[in-house]
């Protein structure tokens, strides 16, 4: 009885639930003041406030974090969806809410930027931003389900050991900041593409990735930094195809199950992958993440 009961909990409500959704409100809210307020204080508060401007960074990270910009939209929206379809809202409405969700939420941070010294109010963030949005509404609007997600991995660099002020000094902060081992994934569902009778696996995915490597500063690499002599590194573009995973549509699963595994929606399973780049051309990787 318990068990049933806790799968009831994750699954979807057929109908709209007032409670489900003006709790799933109240905890939002408070999550989005958190990060606002720890955004403010312990990021941009180390650095001078200004008047809002705009700032250029289309020609740093080689894009790595222009496609991380919309990767990050992109999983919003799907995760916002997912929590009103769960509280039993439309699935039209549960989509359009989550786009816009997640474009409100890519905004303020840009807006933030905007206001602080170091930085500025990205255009090319902004577009990305909006590329991410568009990707979740537009496959809802044309197929009514996601055929195609956009997926992160990290694997750790020498990078870092360099300027960990700029790309990390531990493994959550070279998570988000060391763009050298992030990639970035678009991942195909190859069975939402066939007809039904195809008998294709449902949770198989196909990927196509990109990242990028040596990497040290944002347009440039330092040649030393605090008087420490740096190697030099030549900074190139890396594109990769990879077999990847869809595990939460595996048929029989509890919706408990199929919950937890939606992590694999925004993270991209290791897997053997090609690679190509301009300094070493075609490589192949047996584990890859």
């Amino acid at each position: 009885m318990l068990f049933t009961d806790g799968a009831e909990l994750f699954k979807p409500s057929p109908t709209y639930n007032p409670g489900r959704v003006n709790g799933t409100i109240i905890v939002e809210s408070a999550i989005g003041t958190a990060i606002t307020i720890g955004l403010n204080y312990l990021w941009y508060k180390k650095f001078a406030h200004s008047k809002f401007h705009y700032f250029n960074d289309n020609n740093e990270w080689l894009s790595v974090d222009k496609v991380g910009h919309a990767t990050t939209a992109y999983n919003i929206a799907a995760i916002q969806s997912d929590v009103l379809h769960w509280g039993g809202v439309k699935s039209g409405t549960a989509a359009l809410i989550g786009t816009g969700t997640a474009l409100a939420f890519m905004s303020m941070i840009e807006i933030l930027d905007g206001h602080s010294d170091k930085w500025g109010f990205s255009k090319g963030d902004m577009l990305a931003n909006l590329a991410g949005c568009l990707l979740f509404e537009g496959q809802y609007l044309m197929w009514g389900q996601q055929r195609i997600s956009l997926k992160y991995s990290y694997h750790g660099t020498i990078f870092p050991s360099y300027h960990p002020a700029e790309l990390g000094g531990n493994l959550p902060q070279r998570m988000l900041k060391d763009y050298n081992g992030q990639s970035y994934w678009l991942s195909f569902n190859i069975a939402s593409f066939l007809p039904a009778s195809s008998g294709f696996p449902q949770w198989l995915n196909l990927s196509a990735g990109y990242g990028a490597e040596g990497m040290i500063g944002a347009v440039k690499n330092p040649t030393e930094i605090n008087g420490k002599p740096i190697p030099e590194f030549r900074r190139y573009r890396q594109f990769y195809l990879s077999f990847d995973t869809d595990l939460y549509r595996i048929d029989g699963l509890s919706p408990l199950s199929s919950t937890l595994l939606k992590i694999n929606r925004t993270i991209k399973t290791p897997a053997p992958a090609l690679e190509w780049n301009e300094v070493e051309g075609m490589k192949f990787h047996l584990f890859y993440y």
